[in-house]
C-alpha cells in the first residue's frame, strides 16, 4: 500500500512540475515572481535575492504595494508510532503510519504610505485545525476556560509599521518576527532543502517566532564591510510554557488576549555579507524573569533569566550551497521552575512535563549540490541533491536537586540525517523528496524513519511598480 502511495504521489508531483514548467514558459517577461521573504533570505535560481520589510528603496521591486505568500504541501511515510516515551524500554512503537497535511499557507502583503512610512503584514493559516482561546477566570478561583472560537488555526504572524530615515536607519513597531536561530531568520519553505524545516531549533524555539514590540534595523557598510543589523525590545517568554521535550519552545505568548510586558525581550541580531554569496549571521536573547510575565503574577516567587544565543553561516555558490548554524542557551533557577510547573492546573494549555532543563542545544547542517551549474542548457536541470546531519536535545543539561530528583531522559538526544532532492520548474516553486533517519539516545532506542514528498511556493501575486500591475 505504501509502494502504490508513493508510486501515485511521485506522478501527481511529475504532473504539478510540467504543468509549471508550461507555465514558466508562457510567462510574460517582466514578471519576477519575487519573493515574500525576509530579510537576507537567498533564492537559488535565477532569481536575484529579495527582501521584504526591509528593503523600501524604489530598486525593491515595487511602487506602491505587493500582496504575496507562501505554503507547503507534506505528505510523510512512517515506520514509527506516536509515543517515544510509551513506558517500554525499546522507545517508540513500530506502527507504521502515513500522514498527509497542508503545514502552513501564509498571505503577505507590503504597502508604502510614503517614502518614509510603509506597513506589513502577514497572516498564516496552519494545519488546518481546530483554533482555540483561553481565559483565565478570576471569579472561579483564577480557573483557565477553553473557548473554541475558530474553524481553523490563523496567527496574525506579522504586523507592523516601519519608518524608514534611509537604508541605514528604520525604526519599526508592532508585530514582527524574532530573528533568533537560522530557521527564524529564513523560515520560507525555499530557504532549507528538507520537506519540513530544520528539526533541532524547531524543537528548542517557537517557529515561527513572532511577538509584538519595536526595533531599530538597518543596513550599514558597503562591498566588503556590509552588515545588517536589528536591535529589538519585545514580549517576552512565558515561563508557564517551559517543558521537557520542548525547552522554551511553550513559553511563546499568544494564548490571551493581551501579552504580558513585565519583564520584556531583549534581541539583537547582526549579519555580515560582505561577500557575494555569503551571510554569516549571529543573534542574542535575554529576558531577565521569565516568571514575571507568567499568566498570573503570583505563582512564582522566584526570577527565571532566560538566555539564548545562536550563530549560523550560509554560502550560495553557482555550484553548491551550504548552510549551518549552532544554538544554545540557559534557564536559570530551572529545578524550582520544574518543582512549580508541575503542580500548574489541568485545565492550562500548558504540558507540564519535566524536568525542565537548565540548558538545551542544537547544531547542524546541510549541503546541496546544484546540478543545472554543471550543464550547458540548465532549463529542465534546477535539481539539487542534498544532505543534512542535525543534532539537538532539549535536556542537554538538567540540574538534579531537592527540588527536581529526574535526570536528562537520553530519549530527547537525537541525532539524525536527511538525504534528498529539491527539484525547481519554477524559481519559487519546489518539489521536494527526501528520507530522515533518527538515532535516539545514542543508538540506546528504536530508530525512527521516514520518506516524505512535498511540494512548496513562495510568491508575490500582485504588485504595484512603474509600468504596470504583474499578477
Amino acid at each position: 500500500m505504501i509502494k502504490g502511495l508513493i508510486v501515485s504521489a511521485g506522478m501527481m508531483l511529475l504532473s504539478i512540475s510540467a504543468m509549471a514548467q508550461d507555465a514558466e514558459d508562457q510567462r510574460v517577461d517582466g514578471v519576477t515572481g519575487a519573493s515574500p521573504q525576509r530579510p537576507g533570505t537567498e533564492a537559488v535560481s535565477e532569481a536575484p535575492e529579495v527582501k521584504a520589510h526591509d528593503d523600501y528603496t524604489e530598486a525593491d521591486g515595487y511602487r506602491k504595494y505587493r500582496v504575496g505568500g507562501y505554503g507547503e504541501i507534506l505528505a510523510q511515510f512512517k515506520n514509527y508510532g506516536i509515543n517515544r516515551f510509551n513506558g517500554t524500554a525499546q522507545g517508540n512503537s513500530d506502527f507504521k503510519r502515513n500522514t498527509i497535511s497542508i503545514p502552513r499557507f501564509v498571505l503577505a502583503g507590503d504597502y508604502k504610505f510614503n517614502k518614509h512610512w510603509m506597513l506589513g503584514m502577514e497572516v498564516e493559516f496552519e494545519a488546518g485545525g481546530t483554533g482555540t482561546a483561553y481565559e483565565i477566570e478570576n471569579t472561579e478561583n483564577g480557573e483557565y476556560e477553553t473557548e473554541v472560537e475558530k474553524g481553523g488555526e490563523v496567527a496574525l504572524e506579522q504586523f507592523h509599521i516601519t519608518y524608514r530615515l534611509n537604508n541605514a536607519f528604520m525604526v519599526r513597531v508592532g508585530h514582527q518576527i524574532v530573528p533568533v536561530g537560522l530557521t527564524n531568520t529564513h523560515h520560507e519553505p525555499v530557504n532549507f532543502f528538507g520537506t519540513v524545516r530544520p528539526e533541532g531549533e524547531t524543537t528548542l524555539l517557537p517557529s515561527t517566532w513572532h511577538e509584538t514590540g519595536l526595533s531599530i534595523l538597518g543596513e550599514v557598510g558597503k562591498q566588503w564591510t556590509l552588515f545588517d543589523y536589528q536591535a529589538m525590545v519585545l514580549a517576552g517568554l512565558n515561563a508557564n510554557g517551559f517543558d521537557r521535550n520542548t525547552w522554551v519552545a511553550g513559553g511563546k505568548q499568544g494564548f490571551f488576549e493581551v501579552d504580558n510586558f513585565t519583564s520584556p525581550a531583549y534581541v539583537a541580531r547582526v549579519n555580515y555579507k560582505g561577500v557575494p554569496g555569503l551571510r554569516l549571521g549571529a543573534s542574542f536573547y535575554y529576558v531577565h524573569n521569565a516568571a514575571a510575565n507568567s499568566d498570573k503574577p503570583q505563582t512564582y516567587t522566584f526570577d527565571v533569566p532566560v538566555r539564548i544565543w545562536s550563530v549560523d553561516a550560509q554560502y550560495v555558490h553557482r555550484y553548491f550551497t551550504v548552510r549551518g548554524n549552532i544554538l544554545g542557551g540557559k534557564i536559570g533557577n530551572s529545578s524550582l521552575l520544574t518543582a512549580k510547573n508541575n503542580r500548574l492546573s489541568s485545565k492550562s494549555p500548558y504540558s507540564r512535563l519535566a524536568p525542565i532543563a537548565e540548558r538545551g542545544v542544537s547544531y547542524g547542517a546541510e549541503a546541496g549540490i546544484h546540478v543545472k551549474g554543471f550543464v550547458r542548457n540548465p532549463k529542465w536541470w534546477d535539481i539539487t541533491p542534498f544532505f543534512r546531519y542535525e543534532y539537538y536535545n532539549p535536556q542537554e543539561k538538567v540540574v538534579v536537586d531537592a527540588n527536581n530528583l529526574k535526570g536528562a531522559d537520553d530519549r530527547l538526544k537525537t541525532h539524525m540525517w536527511v538525504a534528498g532532492l529539491n527539484y525547481r520548474p519554477l524559481p519559487y516553486l519546489v518539489i521536494k523528496a527526501d528520507y530522515t533517519h533518527r538515532s535516539i539516545g545514542d543508538g540506546k532506542y528504536k530508530s525512527e524513519n521516514e520518506f516524505a514528498l512535498g511540494v512548496a511556493f513562495v510568491g508575490w501575486f500582485l504588485k504595484d511598480n512603474k509600468f504596470r500591475i504583474d499578477h
